[in-house]
């Protein structure tokens, strides 16, 4: 079989809301990633597949193995993985690259593929009236309180994070599902970036909102939604892209 298909997921959020229902939607997961693995030639995870993760030096989170044993074969059958942090799951070093093979992306990747120029990005972060949250967004990425962070023991920082997940999550679950229609901020985004790029299709998540919207000339900006509630996908096969449910 041709391996020619591109595979965008996001937002699986593995973690939550509990260990029975994580370990579900893991499996879930493996069984789409076992499904394509014949034809993708590239699979991009676009951010927040964790609900939280904070790699140190010597120690990660467990769990996950089922995932991240699959995405390692996947690597070995020269399959391009690409992750993306998200807002969840940013503070990464070196073991998706060293261990995995994956290719890890801090900030949106531009990338011409069978012609076509893709923008692909977890998504956070381009709504520039949400002061709150860039501001939060830079204070994560700082690396001083990175480097403190990592100097709590992993039982304190792992509580400490995973409430702070949770609260995030309760106090914008409203916000996310929300259609704002053409008030969309990332529709916005997409809008004002073609004024000066050649942009093809915009692939983001974050949104939690499935959304397939025609941006004229043939443009289009997806939004994948998220594995919480549904289990969406979008796949690009050399000539058409579509968002999908699996």
């Amino acid at each position: 079989m041709i391996k020619n298909k591109h595979y965008f997921i996001s937002d699986t959020h593995l973690g939550i809301p509990n260990h029975e229902q994580s370990l579900e939607r893991e499996k879930k997961l493996v069984r789409l990633l076992l499904e394509i693995k014949d034809d993708a030639k590239a699979i991009y995870l676009l951010g927040d597949i964790f609900d939280f993760w904070y790699e140190y030096k010597y120690v990660v989170p467990k769990g996950y193995v089922r995932l991240l044993g699959t995405l390692a074969n996947l690597c070995d059958q020269g399959v391009e993985i690409h992750f993306f942090t998200g807002n969840h799951d940013q503070w990464l070093r070196d073991y998706f690259q060293t261990e995995i093979g994956m290719i890890v992306h801090t900030e949106h990747l531009e990338k011409e593929i069978d012609g076509k120029l893709f923008f692909i990005a977890h998504g956070d972060g381009f709504d520039e009236d949400d002061k709150n949250y860039n501001l939060l967004k830079s204070i994560f990425g700082n690396n001083i309180l990175r480097v403190l962070f990592s100097n709590l023991h992993p039982y304190w920082a792992m509580l400490i994070a995973k409430k702070w997940s949770k609260h995030s999550r309760l106090s914008h679950s409203d916000i996310d599902h929300r259609n704002r229609g053409e008030d969309e901020p990332l529709i916005h985004f997409c809008k004002e970036k073609l004024k000066t790029d050649d942009i093809y299709f915009f692939i983001l998540g974050h949104r939690h909102l499935a959304t397939d919207y025609d941006l004229g000339n043939g443009r289009k900006y997806i939004n994948i939604g998220e594995w919480v509630h549904e289990s969406n996908y979008v796949v690009w096969d050399s000539e058409t892209l579509e968002l999908r449910k699996f």
